[in-house]
């Protein structure tokens, strides 16, 4: 049977803030299966702040939209596949698409039924590994210390959060709306606040620690984070993890500069990437199943429906209005 995809392409690059006439959504035609190949439907589609900056990198215009989705097997004709079963896949923005199965990772055989699938794209996923290893291995955080978290209402922050606290820390998190922040206390943090009204972001990182601040991990970069430096504990550890307040300027921003800090501090700063720890995967998504399944960790999601409204869901996350992680269910 011919099978048609719809596929949303890059028609032009980002300057500044995405738009959606910056998108292209096109059909395409798939060929018939041949041996070893199997056929897939994505169910859920992820929207992430680092298709913003990868797209710059990696794409070409006129490439299909880079991403991840939980699909479905249609059709296989690959024997390590059943039809029915889900899959994670890095197929980008495509209702159907066809694999020969090696890039693609079956859900945890562990994952129950009453689960949300689309989970496994954000706590149960990429998001929720970035949080275990930059706490685990970047911070290297300890029970009993301070930790700070921007954006921490979003996917990988409000995971930061919990396992901080599951790790015995006190955590302080910041985010951009007082339902984001009722969120945040609701989910354990110790102590949030809104940085958009707030008078003095430097008052109120002091308030919410008056000792400082051991970890702090960073979504956001910019401003946010050339002030939080300054109230970094003697030997505080930073890791870098995203930079979305800078992932739409067309001329970079100039800040101030963090050696002086550093130095007298003896901080350090990490940036990292979560596929350095590729091989320990299903150690940290065993361990992040767990924890939700024993409510230790909530989970939240924005979820939009239809595939139509990717570009509109992907514009809204980089606007910061999602609560949670930000889904497309197709």
């Amino acid at each position: 049977m011919m099978v048609t995809a719809k596929v949303w392409v890059l028609k032009k690059h980002f300057e500044g803030f995405p738009k959606t006439s910056d998108f292209d959504l096109k059909k395409i035609e798939l060929p018939n299966l041949k041996d070893g190949e199997l056929l897939l439907e994505s169910v859920f589609l992820s929207v992430d702040p680092y298709m913003r900056p990868y797209s710059q990198r990696d794409m070409k215009e006129g490439d299909i939209m880079i991403g991840t989705q939980v699909a479905r097997i249609v059709e296989s004709k690959n024997p390590a596949f059943t039809v029915g079963a889900f899959v994670v896949a890095r197929s980008g923005w495509r209702t159907h698409f066809i694999s020969d199965g090696k890039d693609l990772q079956l859900l945890p055989s562990s994952w129950p039924e009453s689960l949300p699938k689309s989970l496994a794209l954000g706590t149960v996923g990429m998001p929720g590994l970035t949080a275990y290893f930059g706490l685990l291995e970047v911070c290297k955080m300890k029970p009993g210390e301070t930790v700070l978290v921007n954006a921490a209402a979003g996917a990988v922050g409000s995971v930061v959060g919990q396992l901080a606290k599951i790790g015995g820390c006190k955590v302080v998190g910041c985010a951009g709306s007082d339902d984001k922040v009722a969120y945040l206390k609701k989910i354990g943090f110790d102590e949030a606040f809104n940085y958009k009204t707030v008078t003095s972001l430097d008052e109120a990182l002091r308030k919410a620690s008056p000792d400082g601040y051991d970890c702090f991990f960073d979504n956001v970069g910019g401003e946010f984070a050339s002030i939080a430096i300054n109230q970094m504990k003697k030997y505080g550890r930073i890791a870098v993890c995203g930079a979305i307040s800078q992932y739409n300027d067309s001329v970079p921003q100039k800040g101030p500069y963090v050696q002086v800090p550093m130095i007298f501090k003896e901080l350090r700063m990490e940036g990292f990437i979560v596929t350095r720890w590729h091989d320990r995967r299903e150690e940290g998504l065993k361990a992040l199943l767990k924890w939700v399944l024993e409510g230790k960790v909530k989970c939240h999601e924005q979820v939009t429906e239809g595939f139509e409204n990717m570009p509109m869901a992907f514009i809204g996350m980089l606007k910061g209005e999602n609560l949670g992680k930000a889904i497309v269910k197709v």
